[in-house]
């Protein structure tokens, strides 16, 4: 069994590829060729922490067949120093269930997601989108920066955050690493009225800003929410927006930017004008105007954990990367 740490997948991983393997699997998954259960959480309420499991099995040939076990802690980085998100993804070979690779999914999970607002970017921002706005200072908000500028020509970065404390540290590292002007916002409401894309990234519960602040035109990427009592968007936003969401059954299941409205009869999933996949095989229309606001729901699909740790796997086998321990 190959062995790929956290910084293997680093140097083995570029947003480009993993943008690549996501569209890839999202296209998959429209066209029925994904087996993807329900993902299982289980709380764990004393510590504030959730544990997840997470099957998938992507056709092809010769397939694609992992399980990502991974945990969230929200208040890790705080009181512990560690990583909110923690875990393994284990890649077996379709063919025969033979385990092949066990990969830190740490820095998978950011690069996926990123990925799959970078697909969702390049499909349903406008072409000029050269401002962005993003919520959150952490390894999930790095990636979602990173992959907007993988297919947009971004100009000028807002970061805004609740504390403030890490936002000097993240714009002077993604400044250098995207050569973009990335600086702190103390002032919200600014910061998103400017947006041409509007990123969030955060385990906020309740709406971080008021959304007839965002401007017409504008498109949203909300990855940070993915449970049913977590929030980053208020009803005002969604309603505005032309909605697209990672996986119909997930969001229905897991999107609390949607699900919470929806259970006030605020408005009904109806609202909803597609999947991520239906946009890509063109079942549904992606932007309509110039005007329309667009909105990327994702919670996160095991699918996308099978895609990329694939990838990965392939590119260390081509290197000679990681560490080979027999069980």
């Amino acid at each position: 069994m190959l062995i790929l740490s956290s910084h293997d997948i680093e140097q083995l991983l570029t947003m480009p590829e993993a943008i690549a393997a996501v569209e890839d699997g999202f296209r998959r998954l429209a066209a029925g060729e994904v087996v993807m259960p329900q993902r299982v959480a289980t709380p764990i309420a004393p510590y504030d922490g959730l544990h997840l499991s997470m099957p998938a099995f992507v056709a092809g040939e010769p397939g694609t067949l992992t399980i990502k076990i991974v945990t969230v802690y929200g208040q890790n980085p705080t009181r512990f120093g560690l990583p909110m998100i923690q875990g393994v993804v284990l890649l077996h070979d379709a063919r025969n269930g033979r385990l092949l690779a066990l990969l830190d999914a740490e820095h998978l999970t950011a690069m996926r997601t990123g990925a799959a607002s970078g697909v969702a970017t390049n499909y349903l921002a406008r072409a000029a989108a050269a401002t962005v706005t993003i919520f959150g200072a952490g390894a999930q908000a790095s990636a979602q920066l990173e992959a907007v500028c993988a297919v947009r020509p971004v100009r000028q970065v807002y970061v805004v955050t609740r504390t403030g404390s890490k936002d000097d540290d993240f714009c002077r590292a993604m400044s250098a690493k995207l050569a973009v002007p990335c600086i702190p916002s103390r002032d919200p409401r600014q910061a998103v009225a400017a947006a041409d894309i509007l990123c969030t990234a955060t385990n906020a519960s309740t709406p971080l800003f008021d959304g007839s602040w965002v401007k017409p035109g504008a498109h949203i990427n909300a990855v940070g929410a993915y449970t049913t009592r977590m929030r980053e968007l208020d009803t005002t936003l969604v309603k505005r927006s032309r909605v697209f969401v990672d996986h119909h059954p997930a969001a229905g299941a897991e999107a609390g930017d949607l699900q919470i409205p929806i259970a006030n009869g605020e408005l009904s999933y109806d609202h909803v004008a597609g999947s991520l996949g239906e946009l890509l095989t063109g079942k549904v229309a992606g932007r309509r105007t110039a005007e329309e606001i667009t909105l990327f729901k994702s919670v996160g699909l095991a699918m996308q954990d099978a895609v990329t740790a694939a990838h990965v796997y392939r590119r260390a086998l081509e290197e000679g990367a990681g560490r080979v321990i027999k069980l």
